[in-house]
């Protein structure tokens, strides 16, 4: 089944949402003071902040601008996808970055995102919520990051975290290239891009009705035709065994312990695995899912992100626990973007 909706949109965008506010009160934290601070089986529900909304980060954030970039190219004369979106997308990330050194300026968040100010007049975006050094100092240098003239090495997961709108947008046979060159813009490593490029093919895969484990095999095989692709596919592969292992044992490990297996989550091609386990392991579970995915040694916001951009574009909006969706942080500004990027998307 195609899902080209509202439904799978929003999920998408929402899920992701909700799997980084989830792990954004244990980001820094080791699974052991995860037990100590919520008991054995680690954080298992959204904290609501004293603002009275569950807060998320600066994987968020920057998912958002990445929509908005994409949605300024496209949404003007350009309307007919002949836009080169790559310096919208750098300018949107270039809003972000003034929203984290504008001391909490912004107006609260109006009925429409497009025109004016866009999203740099969403105050609650103007909140700093331990933003990447590998962004900050990039966009800082007013500087292109291009894949052919990498800006650094940096291989963090501040590329993958925030490329769900590509995959949204653009159809599978522009969705990769498309993330891949939105993360370059800051992250010059092959595993920095490559793996943002395979988040944003999987998720257009999904949208256009593939089944999970499917996608990601297929991922797997179109990452294969890129130079540099090593450490992605192997860590990829991996999870896609581990997860087979895990469902076929009568005894399967604790998911900790599995995760454990494939890295931590603070570069690219490790948070996408992490992610693609907990989707495959709960496809069908959301909560279990985000669970396994911020329970762990690692990045857990991140982590928790993009697991929930993975499963909400895969089971919908409406296989979201309603009470997560209903407390979670710029709810409407993520409907609105989601919103935005169906009615133009490229098919």
């Amino acid at each position: 089944m195609v899902k080209r909706t509202k439904e799978f949109f929003r999920g998408c965008m929402v899920g992701g949402a909700i799997g980084d506010a989830l792990g954004w009160p244990v980001e820094f934290m080791r699974f052991s003071e995860i037990q100590s601070a919520y008991g054995d089986a680690g954080i298992q529900d959204l904290v609501i902040a004293s603002s009275g909304v569950v807060e998320i980060t600066d994987d968020t954030q920057m998912t958002l601008f990445t929509a908005e970039g994409i949605l300024r190219a496209y949404g003007s004369e350009q309307v007919k996808g002949t836009a080169d979106p790559l310096p919208f997308v750098f300018e949107a990330y270039q809003r972000w970055l003034r929203t984290q050194s504008s001391g909490g300026r912004g107006r609260s968040v109006g009925s429409a995102w497009v025109g004016g100010d866009g999203l740099l007049g969403v105050k609650a975006l103007h909140a700093r919520r331990a933003p990447g050094n590998s962004c900050l100092t990039a966009l800082g240098s007013g500087k292109v990051g291009k894949i052919a003239a990498p800006i650094n090495s940096s291989k963090g997961c501040g590329g993958v975290m925030r490329v769900a709108p590509a995959g949204l947008f653009y159809g599978i046979d522009q969705s990769f290239e498309r993330g891949a060159d939105f993360a370059a813009l800051t992250h010059g490593h092959p595993s920095g891009y490559l793996s943002a490029g395979a988040l944003a093919f999987l998720i257009s895969l999904l949208i256009e009705g593939h089944e999970l484990e499917a996608a990601v095999r297929l991922t797997l095989d179109k990452l294969t035709l890129f130079k540099y692709n090593e450490e992605c596919c192997e860590v990829l592969q991996k999870a896609l065994e581990l997860t087979a292992s895990q469902e076929a044992s009568t005894m399967p490990l604790p998911d900790v312990e599995a995760i454990s297996q494939l890295g931590e989550g603070w570069v690219g091609e490790e948070a996408l695995a992490i992610s693609v386990y907990c989707a495959l392991r709960y496809k069908m579970d959301f909560e279990k899912a985000l669970f396994a995915a911020v329970n762990h040694d690692g990045d857990s916001d991140s982590t928790g992100a993009i697991t929930g951009n993975i499963l909400g574009a895969y089971l919908g909006l409406g296989k979201l626990p309603q009470g997560w969706i209903n407390n979670i942080e710029l709810k409407e500004v993520l409907i609105q973007m989601a919103d935005g990027l169906l009615k133009l998307a490229i098919r």
